[in-house]
C-alpha cells in the first residue's frame, strides 16, 4: 500500500487553482493517479463535479478541503480527507473562515498602491473564480502577467510575505475547530507541508501536540514544497506522534507547480498511510 499512486492534495479554480475539478481529474487520471482528492482552500463546492469526473474516468476519489488556521501567530494550513461534505458544522465553519478575504484583499491592494503598484484589486479579481476566496495567489498571477515581477516566488519575497507591503495578516479558524469539523464530519483531519511554516522547536512540538489531542490523525510527508531531509524529519514526527502518513503534490496550475499530479515518490518505509484508515470513506469508481 506504500506505493499506491494516492494524489491527496490539490486545488482548483473553486479556491486558487487555474484548472476545473474535471480537468483535474483527467489531469490525474492521465499521469497514473489511483486515488485522487481535491483539497481546496476553505471550500467544498467543487466536490461534487471532482466526484462526478472520477468516477467517470475509473479513479477513486475522496472528498478534501484544506481549512486555514491560526497557531501561535502562523497560518497553519489543515488537510481534510473522506468526511461528508453535506456535514452542516463543517460547512457553516468553512463559511466563517472564508468571510473577511475580501476585506483582506482590498487592504492587500491598498498596501501595494502605497508602493506604487496601482490597480491591484481590480487586476486580481479578474483571476478569481469564487471572490470569497480572493487570495494572495491570485494577485501573485496578476503581477507576473502584467510584468512587475518574473514569476510568483519573486512576487511573494517582494511583496506578500510578512513584512512586505501588501501582505496582511488574518485570523483563521482554531486548530481545535478545524480539526473537529472534520472528524465530526467523518473525516481525518492531517497536518499540511509541515516543513513550510516557521516555528520553532517548541512551536512545532506544541503544533503536533495539540493537533494530536483535538483528534488529528494525520501528516503530509511527501509534498511539492518538501525535500528529502524533510521527509525523513516528518516520517520520524509520524512514528513519534503516532500520526497516519499521507502524500499530496499541491497542485495549483501547470504553468506554477514544482510537482505535477501523481509525480510524488512511494511513501518510506515504517508508517501507515492514511488511505488504508479512509478504505470506507473512499468513493470507488464504477
Amino acid at each position: 500500500m506504500h506505493d499506491l499512486n494516492a494524489d491527496l492534495h490539490c486545488h482548483s479554480r473553486y479556491s486558487d487553482g487555474t484548472l476545473t475539478p474535471k480537468a483535474l481529474a483527467e489531469r490525474a487520471h492521465a499521469n497514473g493517479v489511483a486515488l485522487w482528492a481535491l483539497t481546496d482552500h476553505d471550500e467544498t463546492s467543487g466536490l461534487a463535479e471532482a466526484e462526478a469526473a472520477a468516477q467517470s474516468l475509473g479513479l477513486d476519489f475522496l472528498a478534501g478541503v484544506e481549512v486555514s488556521v491560526t497557531f501561535a501567530g502562523e497560518t497553519v494550513h489543515i488537510v481534510g480527507l473522506g468526511f461528508d461534505p453535506n456535514d452542516l458544522a463543517l460547512r457553516e465553519g468553512l463559511a466563517r473562515t472564508r468571510g473577511g478575504r475580501l476585506t483582506r484583499a482590498r487592504a492587500m491592494a491598498d498596501g501595494l498602491a502605497q508602493v506604487g503598484v496601482g490597480g491591484a484589486f481590480e487586476g486580481a479579481l479578474r483571476y478569481v473564480s469564487n471572490p470569497e476566496l480572493m487570495s494572495r495567489t491570485h494577485f501573485a498571477r496578476w503581477l507576473v502577467d502584467t510584468g512587475v515581477c518574473s514569476d510568483t516566488g519573486s512576487v511573494f519575497r517582494r511583496y506578500l510575505s510578512e513584512g512586505k507591503p501588501g501582505f496582511v495578516p488574518h485570523r483563521w479558524a482554531g486548530l481545535g475547530e478545524a480539526v473537529r469539523w472534520i472528524t465530526q464530519a467523518g473525516g481525518v483531519a492531517v497536518v499540511a507541508h509541515p516543513a513550510r511554516y516557521k516555528f520553532t522547536v517548541n512551536e512545532e512540538f506544541a503544533l503536533f501536540s495539540e493537533f494530536k489531542a483535538h483528534g488529528g490523525q494525520g501528516v503530509e510527508l511527501l509534498t511539492s514544497s518538501h525535500g528529502h531531509a524533510d521527509t525523513i524529519k516528518y516520517t520520524g514526527m509520524a512514528q513519534e506522534f503516532g500520526l497516519l502518513a499521507s502524500r499530496g503534490s499541491d497542485f495549483h496550475s501547470p504553468h506554477e507547480s514544482r510537482i505535477d499530479l501523481g509525480g510524488l515518490p512511494d511513501l518510506p518505509a515504517g508508517v501507515l498511510p492514511v488511505w488504508q484508515s479512509l478504505a470506507h470513506r473512499v468513493r470507488r469508481a464504477t
